[in-house]
């Protein structure tokens, strides 16, 4: 029976941790373990979770929200890496180097992290090397995601990239009907997971509207046509 505050905290923990791919099939005692050397942080809009070189202090779960995971270059020019939202970890690799973190982070919306602490996870995988086994796969399937996002963002423009975020959310790319998708996020946050700013990405859309792609209504993208939409992409790819 539960009777303080600290087993509701344990379960609402676990069962954030247990979403995220990364800790996904772990046993519960597993779990409590990690749940036991993690903290909850919050940040608001445009408040930074750390700075690119920073000192780590472990890898983090979002709980609530959206975190942009960016780089800076030379010219002063933000390029975005990826945008973690609800049960995403990042920053997963500073567990195994000293350099501190690799980009900057900073939330999108009001947002709420888990912070699993860095000191208390090494040791936790230097008492249980089966766990660091059993978290191998999920997070060589975690890389994967993160090359093809990167992919994207480097070799095809902002349209191409819309256009292949949409076809990868039709259930049948080939299909005539049309696909209705409900945004989780503003037009502003998914602007910014796909590597542009907010006037670029409402062209892209103006642009698909007027070639009778797709319509939109608030956080509604209706996809008219995917087989239509899919030949666009292959075209843009040159396929």
């Amino acid at each position: 029976m539960l009777n303080s505050l600290t087993d509701l905290r344990r379960i609402a923990l676990g069962s954030t941790l247990r979403r995220c791919q990364l800790f996904a099939g772990l046993p519960p005692n597993d779990l409590d373990n990690i749940v036991a050397i993690t903290v909850v942080k919050s940040f608001d809009k445009g408040e930074y979770v750390f700075h690119e070189g920073a000192p780590s202090h472990g890898f983090y779960v979002v709980q609530k929200g959206a975190i942009n995971v960016h780089r800076v270059n030379s010219s002063g020019k933000e390029q975005v890496i990826h945008v973690f939202r609800e049960s995403e970890s990042f920053a997963e690799a500073t567990l195994a180097t000293e350099s501190g973190y690799p980009a900057d982070a900073r939330a999108l919306e009001w947002s709420q992290v888990l912070l699993v602490q860095k000191a208390g996870f090494l040791a936790l995988l230097r008492r249980q090397p089966e766990l660091a086994l059993r978290m191998l796969s999920s997070m060589s399937l975690h890389l994967r995601v993160l090359v093809a996002q990167i992919e994207d963002l480097t070799l095809k423009d902002v349209e191409t990239r819309l256009a292949n975020w949409l076809v990868k959310r039709c259930p049948n790319p080939d299909g005539p009907q049309p696909v209705t998708i409900q945004l989780k996020t503003t037009k502003r946050v998914l602007a910014a997971e796909l590597g542009t700013v907010s006037e670029t990405f409402s062209r892209s859309l103006a642009k698909f509207r007027d070639q009778n792609l797709l319509s939109v209504n608030g956080k509604s993208m209706t996809v008219l046509n995917p087989a239509k939409l899919s030949a666009v992409l292959r075209r843009h790819l040159g396929e």
